[in-house]
C-alpha cells in the first residue's frame, strides 16, 4: 500500500487502498463504503445507526441473492437475519433493528484499517455512543472529487471478485480469472462464473488514470471520459503467432481513448520500454491486495517479485523481435504512480 499511495495522497487514494487493499473476512467494508457513498449526499454529517442501517442491509441482501456466501466464517446473526428478510420471514422493520444491533459491531472499528494500521484521514467517525456516525469533510469532499462517480463501479467490482472467490472455495492452484471481451471470468475446475467488466476492476489500481498519459479517465459508461481497456502487449500479435498469452490480466490496462485509439495513440504498437517499469509496479499493486487477482497475476508471472520482472522483460523481448517499432504519448500528466 505505501507504494501505491507514494505519489498520489488524495482522498480517493487512500478511500481506493481501503477498498483494494484491506483484509477481507467479509462484504461489510463493501456494503458500508456503497452506504457511505450514497450517504455523503445528505446535508446532515450525523448518522443514526438506524438510518446507516436501511442502505447497508440492502446492498448485503441483494448480494445474497447472486451470491448466499458473504463472509468467511460459516455463520453470523446478521446474516441470517439478512437471509430471514429476503425470503420473507421477517420485516424490513425487523430487518433495520437486527441490522443496527448486529451489522455493524466490527465495520466501523475496522473500516479504515489497511495492513494493520489505519489510514491517516477518516471518511466517518465512530460516535455510537451518541447512536450513530459523523461523517467527515473528507468524505464530502470526495464527493467533489472527478473521481467520486467511478467509486460505486469499483466497489461493486471488488465485491463480485471477492465473494465468488468465497463462493467457488478457491484456492491458489485452482483459481483463474480469465478475459472474456471486456468482461473478467472466473474459472475453477472447468466451472465459470462471470464477474465484472475489466474496467471496473482495473480502474482504482491505476487511481483513475490512462496507464499512459495519466489523463483523467471514468468507468461511467455515458462519460466523455470513459476509458479503453488496452492490451499492453498487443493483441496483434496473436495474429502474427507470437508465443505470448496476452489476454491475462497482467497485460489489461486502462487507457484514455486518444492514446489508445487517437491520431497519434498507440494502436497495434509496442509502448516504449520506458512503461514496462509501470506495468510491473500496477501488477505489484494486484500482488499487495488479497486474491482473487492477488494469486491470477502469481499464476500468470511468478511467485516471486524477481520471477515476475523476468517474466515481463522476456515478453518484452519477445514483443519486440515481432513488432519493432514502439509509441510513446507526446504528452504525460504528472505520474500517479
Amino acid at each position: 500500500m505505501a507504494e501505491f499511495l507514494h505519489r498520489d495522497r488524495t482522498p480517493e487514494s487512500y478511500w481506493r487502498a481501503v477498498i483494494l487493499f484491506g483484509q477481507n473476512v467479509a462484504s461489510y467494508k463493501f456494503a458500508l463504503g456503497k452506504s457511505l457513498i450514497e450517504l455523503s449526499g445528505s446535508d446532515n454529517d450525523f448518522v443514526k445507526l438506524e438510518e446507516l442501517a436501511e442502505p447497508f442491509s440492502r446492498h448485503i441482501v441483494d448480494h445474497l441473492v447472486g451470491a448466499p456466501k458473504q463472509a468467511t466464517s460459516s455463520s453470523s446473526r446478521f446474516l441470517n437475519a439478512c437471509r430471514e428478510f429476503g425470503s420473507g420471514k421477517i420485516t424490513k422493520d425487523e430487518l433495520l433493528g437486527q441490522t443496527a444491533k448486529l451489522g455493524f459491531n466490527n465495520v466501523i472499528d475496522a473500516f479504515h484499517v489497511v495492513n494493520r494500521e489505519e489510514i491517516p484521514i477518516r471518511f466517518f467517525v465512530d460516535e455510537r455512543k451518541q447512536g450513530g456516525i459523523r461523517l467527515t469533510d473528507e468524505l464530502f469532499r470526495l464527493r467533489e472529487r472527478l473521481h467520486f462517480a467511478s467509486l460505486p463501479h469499483e466497489i461493486e467490482a471488488r465485491w463480485r471478485l471477492v465473494e465468488t472467490a468465497w463462493q467457488l472455495r478457491v484456492t491458489r492452484n485452482a483459481l483463474a480469472v480469465d478475459v472474456d471481451g471486456e468482461s473478467l471470468v472466473m474459472s475453477k475446475n472447468g466451472r465459470r462464473a462471470n464477474l465484472t467488466s475489466c474496467r471496473d476492476a482495473l480502474n482504482g489500481y491505476q487511481k483513475g488514470k490512462c496507464f499512459y498519459c495519466f489523463n483523467e479517465i471514468s468507468v461511467v459508461s455515458a462519460s466523455e471520459r470513459l476509458a479503453d481497456v488496452d492490451h499492453f502487449h498487443p493483441r496483434m500479435l496473436v495474429q502474427l503467432d507470437a508465443p505470448l498469452r496476452l489476454d491475462g490480466v497482467w497485460n489489461l490496462v486502462l487507457s484514455c481513448r486518444d492514446c489508445n485509439r487517437g491520431i497519434n495513440g498507440k494502436s497495434s504498437r509496442l509502448p516504449h520500454r520506458k512503461f514496462l517499469q509501470r506495468l510491473d509496479t500496477r501488477n505489484e499493486f494486484f500482488i499487495s491486495s488479497h486474491h482473487p487477482l492477488r494469486e491470477t497475476i502469481i499464476a500468470q508471472t511468478g511467485h516471486t517479485r524477481q520471477e515476475r520482472i523476468s517474466f515481463l522483460n522476456s515478453s518484452y523481448a519477445t514483443a519486440w523481435e515481432w513488432l519493432i517499432h514502439t509509441w510513446e504519448p507526446s504528452l504525460e500528466h504528472e505520474p500517479a504512480f
